[in-house]
């Protein structure tokens, strides 16, 4: 399955909504989100790249005069709207548009930022304002990575842990921003039961096209019982967090 078609297929099914899942995590560094509240003026306007179903844009609305949420999927931004409008927000708005091509006034945000998801640096550059940041959080190759080693396959799998971050440092350098600060963590994870485990599987490209080669139920079950502990089965969230002043 296509990549588009994949987040197209979860946007339609829950918008990246996934409060059902139960899992303990120990040893973040940050909460995204909270963050980019940090770096918030009540005046400030926000653009928010990949924004899915829009669930983490709207519970921290008030920090902000406008947020605009886009995402490149059709569905992700039906979801994002129906929650929208199911919420009591007045100032958050959802638009379908690439990250690629951001078809807004020059130096038009104070702030942006993109959670897991892709971006390109010099258009951000265009619509950021002066002295204005760019924050992101991305996963790290080593993410998952037991989970990748069991299934011989999986997102990133065999790269060289770094990779992504150093060249995501590069292209904002590149694009125009003085200072780009770096920070990561390898944080545990515990799901508390098989199905919280599958939820995430089915759900996310950790593990590519999953449930759909023979083996693969038989492997998630050998992966359970070897790393099956007290708090859950383990496996291992490793993000990297970039903050980049335009």
């Amino acid at each position: 399955m296509m990549e588009q078609e994949f987040y197209d297929k979860i946007g339609q099914t829950n918008g990246w909504d996934f409060s059902s899942v139960r899992c303990i995590v120990e040893g973040t560094g940050w909460d995204f989100y909270r963050e980019v509240v940090n770096k918030a003026k009540p005046s400030d306007i926000l653009l928010d790249i990949g924004t899915g179903g829009g669930e983490k844009v709207l519970e921290i609305a008030d920090s902000y005069s406008l947020i605009v949420g886009i995402d490149n999927s059709k569905e992700m931004i039906n979801t994002a709207r129906t929650n929208l409008t199911n919420s009591q927000v007045s100032n958050v708005r959802f638009f379908q548009l690439p990250a690629e091509h951001l078809r807004f006034p020059e130096g038009f945000f104070d702030l942006a930022s993109s959670r897991h998801c892709s971006f390109d640096a010099l258009e951000l550059a265009k619509v950021l304002k002066k002295g204005g940041y760019f924050l992101t959080q991305q996963v790290s190759e080593g993410d998952k990575l037991n989970l990748k080693k069991a299934f011989g396959r999986g997102q990133n799998f065999g790269e060289k842990d770094g990779t992504l971050k150093e060249a995501y440092i590069q292209k904002l350098k590149t694009a125009g921003f003085s200072k780009v600060e770096a920070f990561e963590y390898d944080a545990d994870e515990y799901y508390e039961t098989p199905e919280d485990l599958i939820f995430l599987l089915t759900h996310t490209p950790i593990i590519p096209d999953f449930g759909e080669k023979p083996d693969d139920l038989a492997v998630l079950n050998g992966f359970i019982e070897e790393n099956r502990q007290e708090q859950g089965i383990r496996t291992n969230s490793k993000r990297f967090l970039l903050i980049a002043k335009r």
